[in-house]
């Protein structure tokens, strides 16, 4: 029985850190973990500016402290000016352009109407070999809600991959088993990131004993057979399948509402979760590949030098996390986990 990993330092593909209080509370627990991490521009307003990504780039610096480094992304709207993005690209601000489909997700009203309204833009990516990261979820509102990624795949996914076949696109937290069968199937210029939670829970999980709002993100939990598709996906070594946590903090007066926020902070013990995933499929001999090498990989990135540890042994997380002058409840909170993160090893 291995009782201690020993990998490269890993990144996370996809993380939201909010702004301000909350900012300068959440991010230190990313930096812990990781080196780099691929920055949500959904913030209000969103990021859709060269200079208001650099500012808030020096702002996460700021918040996570030395040796981490935010990696920024360009909100994608209607009307975004392609020079603009290919400006951003040049200078080094932005790795990627994120698209979300209006009224998908939290913060996403400024976003994409019709894929169509953007082909400027993504021609101009591909040309300069840009990536571009998509929520892929279909906001029409007769699909159902537990359909509306297998959809986006047909109605929006599968367009512009034909439309664009030299872009190279992360279809991000993805939830499904249509969504690996799609990616295994796809050419090298289509990859996919998976959550934590995504492994660990199904859709019966958000209302076990009742509704359970801290479990509740987008795109939704799925059944038992989709979450097990995804747990062999991220332990089979494909390369085209990488760690991207989507912790995204939210006040715990805000989940718990009338009409609570998406989203699922697990930022503070990420690797944790994952690893015990890989631990309870017999694959910990792949968690290095998942966690620290593909997506450095797919985004033409160096893999970090650093090296951390992680070893089998009694973890009690904490309930929630101060934020901002209030709490955020921690995914797996409450809980003592069978894996701890060590650090530099």
């Amino acid at each position: 029985m291995t009782d201690r990993l020993v990998i490269r330092r890993p990144d996370d593909w996809h993380a939201h850190f909010r702004d301000g209080a909350m900012l300068d509370a959440v991010a230190p627990h990313t930096a812990r973990q990781f080196a780099r991490a691929i920055v949500m521009p959904n913030l209000v307003p969103p990021v859709t500016t060269v200079a208001a990504a650099a500012a808030y780039r020096d702002r996460i610096r700021k918040a996570a402290g030395p040796g981490f480094e935010p990696l920024m992304t360009v909100y994608l709207t209607d009307g975004l000016d392609p020079d603009e993005v290919e400006r951003g690209h040049a200078q080094g601000v932005w790795v990627a352009a994120k698209l979300y489909p209006a009224h998908a997700t939290t913060n996403s009203a400024h976003g994409v109407t019709d894929v169509a309204r953007i082909a400027r833009v993504l021609e101009r990516m591909q040309k300069i070999g840009m990536n571009l990261l998509v929520h892929g979820e279909v906001t029409d509102k007769h699909v159902d809600i537990f359909d509306r990624e297998k959809v986006f795949i047909d109605k929006v996914l599968d367009p512009t991959i034909r439309n664009f076949p030299g872009l190279k696109i992360v279809f991000e937290h993805i939830t499904t088993r249509e969504a690996v069968e799609r990616v295994k199937a796809a050419p090298a210029n289509l990859a996919a990131t998976i959550t934590p939670h995504h492994l660990h829970i199904d859709r019966n999980a958000i209302f076990e004993g009742g509704v359970r709002p801290h479990l509740y993100c987008l795109p939704i939990a799925k059944r038992a057979h989709h979450r097990e598709a995804l747990r062999k996906a991220a332990c089979s070594g494909d390369a085209r399948f990488f760690l991207g946590t989507d912790t995204a903090p939210h006040a715990v007066e805000a989940k718990e509402a009338a009409c609570g926020c998406a989203g699922i902070f697990c930022a503070p013990a990420a690797l944790e979760a994952y690893v015990q995933v890989f631990d309870e499929e017999k694959a910990l001999d792949r968690f290095e590949a998942f966690a620290s090498l593909n997506g450095p990989a797919f985004y033409g990135l160096p893999v970090n030098e650093a090296r951390v540890a992680l070893s089998r042994a009694p973890n009690a997380l904490s309930e929630t996390t101060l934020a901002a002058g209030t709490r955020v409840v921690n995914f797996l909170g409450g809980r003592t986990l069978p894996w701890r993160y060590d650090g530099a090893a």
